[in-house]
């Protein structure tokens, strides 16, 4: 990540520091790249489908049997 630095000048009061602290940062990026990779995931790894593919494969072969058996009713799934 690429961080931004300000020191404060003898005369200069708080918000002045702010603001340009706040300049600095836009021109940098930073707000920038954190909000792009905010809702960013990494893709799966092999192992993760495989085990929600066997997850979903293994629920529905439930809910088949409980159809079969009169516990749940054929359209209704909770």
């Amino acid at each position: 990540m690429i961080s931004s630095e300000v020191t404060k000048n003898n005369n200069e009061n708080n918000t002045s520091l702010l603001r340009r602290f706040t300049k600095k940062v836009q021109g940098v990026g930073t707000i920038r790249l954190v909000r792009a990779g905010r809702y960013n995931s990494r893709p799966l790894s092999e192992y993760k489908k495989k085990k929600e593919a066997l997850k979903k494969i293994t629920k529905r072969a439930n809910t088949e049997r409980l159809k079969k058996l009169g516990k749940i009713k054929s359209g209704y799934y909770k």
